[in-house]
């Protein structure tokens, strides 16, 4: 965990978001005191709607080829 003070923290306020985005905790002090703390904030994920998405996947036709043999007929095609 980074520690530092308030004024360095202020100075470098975007550096330190950064880095408590990539997961890092960032400590600030005051006077040599812990105050506040950064740390990301975890992403709020929505719930699946299963029933919905398996009425949208019933309904798709099934593959005639394996998923392999697609992707390589696309890789050996022109088209790529």
């Amino acid at each position: 965990m980074k520690s530092l003070n308030l004024a360095d923290a202020k100075s470098h306020l975007s550096e330190l978001v950064s880095q408590a985005e990539a997961g890092e905790t960032v400590r600030i002090l005051r006077r040599g005191k812990p105050v506040a703390q950064l740390t990301a904030i975890a992403a709020a994920q929505k719930p699946i709607d299963l029933a919905w998405l398996a009425s949208v996947t019933e309904e798709m036709p099934l593959q005639e080829e394996s998923a392999g043999d697609f992707i390589r007929a696309m890789r050996d095609s022109d088209r790529y």
